[in-house]
């Protein structure tokens, strides 16, 4: 019963070619607004020329289904290669500017890509010296690259494609160290976004934001929706991706009435005053679980959606209107139109109401699957007995709870895999950036849980013997393997925390015992807190540190978990990033009254230098 509610609530509905829909646009209001970048402007008939200009450039070497990956910002270039890509009946595959050197380059060597569109010095050494063709796209924007070519190599033996019917592939974390790619067919992507345009509203004189990472599935879902509802895609500067009041203010000021966000940046904007003169309408935030209603003075709809990228980014979702209120975390909510959901125990069955189990996604927003056809034939698996009109389901790993009205609570995870800062992320594929060092003979990943429920990677790493004589270098520390790693994984799956170890504790049945290990870090981490609590220890704090120095540091370890850190370190090498950035602006907000921006803070040399700016930028104290 609870499955055919599910099924009932899913009604099916054809769309417009996706495509078709954005040249429709571009006939009816050619001259509307299309792409809005600070101060530069691009109406529907100069996009679709750009479009068609780049798609004529690459007509000769890129065929139907092929593979295209476009390594762009947010910017005209990348909204005319997405266009482009799609006229050309390619395959889109997202990777963003900066993918990391060696995480872009086993891309390339495992996926049969025809191109690489991108800023030709970013590239991987065999596009770097491969057949480049320069394209004219736009060099003006916050985020530009001031030269894009498609670069071809041959690829390698063995690389796969895109199956058949693929219309972009994305990205997700893998265990055997390398990403999965995704590929998603075009009845799909319609599907969600006629729901996306219909729950929003979105059309002709809205301004949506683009604004979600480049590589996110998210960011496809916000990029086509605009284009195929007549409205104007505003980029958002880049400093507004890490500091929640840039960005209401940016809302307020470019007029922004549609955004979508991550969760854990959602969160912090949530917690703040909301601005007067909002025009704001929606506000979707996805990602990871979202821990609080809006406030009563939030004026947006809030939607609080759910979904894996195997199921074209929202499976789920839970709406509160301005002014509802609520207590706890919200659900992830009820199926999106077409979408067929089913809570399992272990061994597939459907289990009632109320109990705990894995869900499983089937129907439209499903995946053609991963380019890895193996892979494929493990996660996405027949429909449970008894769900008529459903062939295949994905399992999704995710422990849910339906409630007798049929709204799903999230429980957590199943399995090894974790989202951090909204990104999913296997341990096996960090474990395995730091194992391509030579000097590492082993590591291991653990996740540890912060009192809100956000995760937290730790990395213990086991150093290698030396191969030849030692050195004078001395020997190697974990600040030596952040940079290798970080050129294997995304920001959010660098861990905050690596440790040094000369060996692991094993449990009963002879394998690492994580939860040693996580107690281990934890006793270490109290006495550092204690430490760091009974006063100066180092020449570092001793010599007159600031009563301002001290607030940074307290707040710095808190955010970074890290009870070791002082004044010395650097914030981003001690493990912060983006959102860990949003934070720290807003924490130090509250405690000194400042609007510091992230470039700011970002630029300093260490928690010293950022005190030292947080000092220089309070408002000073008239003396009568």
């Amino acid at each position: 019963m609870t499955i055919l509610e599910s099924i009932e609530r899913g009604r099916d509905h054809q769309d417009s070619p996706v495509l078709e829909l954005f040249r429709a646009w571009v006939r009816r209001t050619p001259d509307a607004p299309a792409l809005i970048d600070g101060e530069h402007s691009w109406s529907y008939a100069e996009l679709d020329l750009l479009a068609d200009t780049l798609a004529g450039r690459l007509a000769d070497r890129v065929r139907p289904g092929d593979l295209v990956g476009v390594c762009l910002d947010h910017s005209a270039a990348l909204v005319a290669a997405t266009l482009a890509v799609a006229r050309l009946g390619a395959v889109h595959l997202p990777l963003g500017p900066r993918p990391g050197e060696r995480r872009l380059q086993a891309v390339a060597e495992n996926l049969r890509l025809t191109c690489l569109i991108g800023d030709p010095d970013l590239l991987p050494p065999a596009h770097r010296a491969a057949e480049h063709r320069r394209l004219e796209l736009p060099t003006a924007g916050a985020t530009a690259a001031a030269t894009v070519v498609a670069a071809f190599a041959p690829p390698a033996e063995g690389a796969v494609g895109a199956p058949e019917g693929s219309y972009y592939a994305v990205l997700t974390s893998g265990s055997t160290g390398l990403p999965k790619a995704v590929a998603v067919g075009e009845p799909s992507l319609g599907a969600l976004l006629h729901w996306y345009r219909e729950l929003t509203g979105l059309g002709p004189g809205d301004r949506h934001s683009l604004l979600i990472g480049v590589a996110f599935d998210p960011h496809m879902m916000e990029l086509w929706a605009s284009l195929t509802a007549g409205s104007a895609l505003c980029v958002a500067p880049d400093a507004v991706r890490w500091d929640p009041g840039a960005l209401t203010d940016w809302w307020r000021e470019a007029g922004i009435t549609v955004s979508v966000l991550p969760t854990p940046l959602a969160e912090p904007v949530l917690e703040r005053p909301w601005p007067q003169g909002m025009v704001l309408r929606h506000l979707m935030a996805g990602g990871d679980r979202l821990r609080r209603h809006p406030a009563p003075e939030v004026t947006a709809h809030l939607h609080n959606a759910y979904g894996p990228a195997e199921a074209t980014v929202v499976t789920t979702v839970h709406s509160m209107a301005p002014g509802a209120g609520g207590e706890g975390a919200p659900p992830i909510g009820l199926p999106v139109p077409g979408a067929v959901l089913v809570v399992t125990d272990p061994d597939g069955r459907p289990v009632p109401r109320g109990e705990s189990g894995e869900l499983r996604v089937g129907g439209r927003p499903l995946a053609l699957g991963y380019l890895d056809r193996e892979l494929t034939g493990r996660r996405f698996v027949p429909a449970p007995d008894g769900v008529p009109g459903v062939g295949l389901v994905y399992r999704t790993g995710d422990r849910v709870r339906m409630r007798a009205d049929g709204v799903l609570e999230f429980e957590g995870r199943l399995d090894d895999q974790v989202k951090v800062s909204g990104v999913r992320i296997e341990p096996a594929e960090v474990e395995a950036a730091f194992e391509r060092d030579p000097r590492v003979r082993r590591a291991v990943v653990a996740v540890r849980r912060d009192e809100d429920g956000g995760a937290r990677l730790l990395a213990f790493v086991q150093a290698a013997a030396p191969a030849g004589p030692v050195t004078t270098t001395g020997p190697v520390t974990a600040a030596d393997l952040l940079p290798q790693v970080r050129a294997w994984l995304p920001q959010q799956a660098v861990p905050t925390v690596v440790r040094l170890v000369d060996d692991y504790p094993l449990d009963a049945n002879g394998k690492v015992d994580r939860a040693a290990l996580l107690a281990a870090e934890e006793t270490d981490r109290a006495a550092q807190a204690a430490a760091a609590d009974a006063g100066p220890a180092t020449p570092d704090t001793e010599d007159g540190g600031s009563d301002t120095e001290r607030t940074v540091l307290r707040l710095c370890r808190k955010l970074l978990d890290r009870a070791d850190l002082g004044p010395q370190d650097n914030f981003l090498d001690a493990g912060g990033n983006s959102l860990a950035a949003a934070r720290l602006l807003v924490e130090l907000e509250q405690a000194f009254g400042v609007r510091l921006r992230a470039p700011q803070l970002l630029r300093q040399p260490d928690l010293r230098a950022v005190a030292a700016l947080v000092e220089a930028s309070r408002p000073a104290v008239a003396v009568s």
